[in-house]
């Protein structure tokens, strides 16, 4: 049974006559006819009572109208919804990403989307790398925004960006006169570490470098973390993108380890087609990081 064969029966049974049916739908009546003799046989059953002025439905024709108007309403309604999230006017977006992403980058870009696309929803998951790909792969988020590389899985990579590392210390310290400095010039210094991948990142850095840190705090968040810099507690080595916006009473210098960066990267399901709105949201993202490039340049 297909759709345009009850469109066509609920035609003939508006017209009651298979002449004037056909000419409403455009078609020859031999071909309409036909349409209802496979309908008919595939039911089992005569849907019409053939008059000599109109035709009729049978009791199991008039069962099959009710049934065929809420189908075919039905597949309307089904099209139109699958029009509207192809034309992003509806429909819904699940991303999720690492702190120092969600909480740096994706603000003012899920601010421009919210105003484009108001109609569809929209849901950001924040975790650690590892969390964001355990949720990308078991289909809870869409696009997954992490640092590489990634630790479990296979997924679909795009890279979005490569940064360095900076050094971010107190207004007031001696090195934040300085637009550079050697990682290994810290070696006398307190640091404070941001968790996760920055803070091995960091670690690692140091340990290259030749020296163990003095560590006087490990925090989860880059508020605190920019907090007790400012309050002359230590130094931290963070990524450039968490500092974009210099945190109160503190300066940023650069790093000369060009070998200290990390890049950040979206990921999906492989084989897994990108709804509209994630596309036009990872679209969005693509113009923000290439106009935040040109101003930092």
């Amino acid at each position: 049974m297909e759709l345009y064969q009850l469109e066509y029966f609920l035609e003939a049974a508006r017209q009651r006559s298979f002449t004037r049916a056909a000419e409403h739908l455009y078609l020859a009546q031999a071909a309409l006819s036909e349409q209802m003799r496979k309908l008919e046989g595939e039911l089992g059953t005569r849907l019409f009572d053939r008059g000599r002025r109109e035709t009729t439905l049978t009791a199991a024709g008039e069962t099959l109208r009710q049934h065929a108007e809420i189908l075919l309403t039905q597949a309307a309604a089904a099209r139109q919804a699958v029009r509207d999230v192809t034309e992003r006017k509806a429909g819904r977006l699940v991303l999720a990403a690492i702190p120092s992403v969600s909480g740096c980058l994706l603000p003012e870009v899920m601010t421009g989307f919210r105003k484009q696309l108001l109609a569809v929803q929209f849901k950001l998951l924040e975790g650690t790398s590892e969390q964001v790909q355990r949720w990308v792969d078991d289909g809870r988020a869409e696009v997954g925004i992490v640092q590489h590389p990634l630790s479990q899985g296979v997924f679909t990579e795009t890279l979005l960006l490569e940064e360095p590392f900076v050094a971010l210390v107190s207004q007031t310290h001696p090195l934040a006169k300085r637009r550079r400095v050697q990682l290994k010039s810290l070696r006398d210094e307190t640091l404070v570490f941001y968790r996760g991948r920055a803070r091995d990142a960091a670690l690692n850095a140091c340990r290259s470098a030749g020296f163990e840190p003095h560590v006087a705090s490990e925090n989860s968040e880059l508020g605190t973390v920019a907090a007790l810099v400012a309050a002359k507690i230590g130094i931290a080595i963070l990524p450039a993108l968490t500092v974009a916006k210099r945190p109160p009473r503190c300066a940023v210098v650069k790093l000369d380890e060009e070998s200290l960066r990390r890049q950040i990267v979206s990921i999906q399901r492989p084989g897994v087609s990108l709804s509209p709105a994630a596309i036009h949201f990872l679209q969005l993202l693509q113009v923000f990081l290439s106009r935040e490039e040109k101003v930092s340049r």
